[in-house]
């Protein structure tokens, strides 16, 4: 195996295990909190919902910070502080006596988190530049399953070992996280490390001028607004549509999980597809299809249409999100792109936030208004890429081997 392709399992398994680490105390946090001696369920839903807010809003804020700091000193040594933080973090968590204790060592993970970027930019560092799409689709099909797999690994875990003894689990997934990077990936002699003084300070200004930065970072934070529209108001629709409610949550957990491998196969199929064609053309026709996907939301006469509609959504949204990244890759220097991925994140996390609020304002009047928000902001955004955005080129990759990574 050549040293990029194992610099690049080594991201890759990083991305899996930190992204399915960070969901893997979602299923079992409100039990957590009553444990702790919060009886009134009000109270649960709110520092709950407090707890994980906390981390993915300060991650938002602070990434294009970590990222900057990855461009001065190096990604691998921000990626091993970032997951040493965190075991710490998760290993705190099961000693703690007061919900508050919960919330403020959530606060203090969102402060030190940003490795989600630094793992991309660090894909888009090892591959050769053929190989660019391939690497960063790769890292995001990791980025996609963690996620998919860890609140059900959660709470698996939580059941075997107790609720305390799983924070202490899931601190051993990061202790495997920091290994696996501190002993396999080699930055030595990258460019996106050894930073060539003639290009001059990188400066956020200078990153938002680079061309169709801009339009990339509203195109990442609508395809990740209508990504998470789904999640509060999936199972109530799937009432809605004549579902027993005893069915539901089946239901509900094999559509998340469609869209999420659905997603995941997007990701792979845009690094190869970018190789063929255009990355303005890519995530026009893959809004466009996304945009079908949710219509069938919309006007569905009955749970089985959902899913015929979801893995259209979900691949669209996996190509168009690929494509997104990948495109913003080719117009950055080396020398930015922690900078550079810090700040699609932070789109990307904006995204996340404000989704569930809007989708559960517009539920309270009609859930299928949700789904035509969607379809409408895809269709927006296909046309805003396809008469706005600047046509970039990046090397064309041969037909991969058959020992392809």
């Amino acid at each position: 195996m050549t040293d990029w392709r194992r610099n690049l399992v080594a991201v890759t398994a990083v991305s899996f295990i930190g992204f399915a680490g960070f969901t893997l105390v979602m299923p079992f946090l409100p039990l957590y909190f009553q444990q702790l001696g919060v009886d009134d369920l009000g109270d649960v839903a709110l520092w709950t919902g407090l707890s994980l807010g906390i981390t993915p809003a300060l991650t938002a804020l602070l990434a294009p910070f970590w990222g900057r700091l990855a461009d001065r000193f190096g990604r691998k040594i921000m990626v091993e502080r970032s997951l040493a933080s965190f075991v710490v973090v998760m290993a705190a968590m099961a000693w703690v006596t007061q919900a508050w204790h919960v919330f403020a060592l959530r606060a203090v993970q969102g402060l030190f988190a940003g490795y989600g970027a630094l793992t991309l930019t660090m894909a888009a560092d090892v591959a050769p530049k053929d190989r660019v799409p391939f690497a960063i689709g790769l890292v995001q099909t990791a980025q996609r399953l963690g996620p998919a797999i860890g609140p059900v690994l959660g709470a698996a875990i939580a059941q075997l070992v107790g609720l305390r003894r799983a924070f202490l689990v899931t601190a051993g997934f990061y202790v495997v996280a920091l290994v696996l990077v501190f002993f396999m990936y080699d930055e030595r002699g990258l460019v996106g490390v050894t930073r060539d003084r003639d290009e001059g300070r990188v400066t956020f200004r200078s990153v938002l001028a680079f061309q169709n930065f801009m339009l990339l970072l509203v195109v990442i934070f609508g395809l990740q607004f209508i990504d998470r529209s789904f999640g509060p108001v999936l199972p109530l629709y799937i009432v809605e549509l004549g579902t027993p409610v005893s069915r539901v949550p089946i239901m509900a957990g094999i559509l998340f999980s469609v869209a999420a491998a659905a997603g995941a196969v997007g990701h792979y199929w845009a690094s190869r597809l970018l190789r063929r064609v255009s990355a303005r053309r890519l995530m026009t026709t893959s809004a466009a299809a996304g945009a079908a996907g949710t219509l069938m939301y919309a006007f569905a006469p009955g749970t089985w249409i959902l899913l015929i509609g979801t893995p259209i959504f979900g691949a669209a949204i996996g190509v168009a999100t690929t494509a997104a990244y990948t495109a913003a890759n080719s117009v950055m220097p080396a020398s930015a792109r922690g900078a550079g991925f810090g700040l699609l994140t932070t789109a990307s996390l904006a995204g996340l936030a404000i989704s569930p609020m809007v989708s559960g304002f517009l539920a309270s009047t009609s859930i299928r208004a949700v789904f035509l928000l969607d379809a409408v902001g895809l269709l927006l955004i296909a046309a805003i890429v396809s008469r706005l955005m600047v046509p970039t080129q990046f090397p064309r990759a041969a037909i991969p081997p058959a020992d392809e990574v």
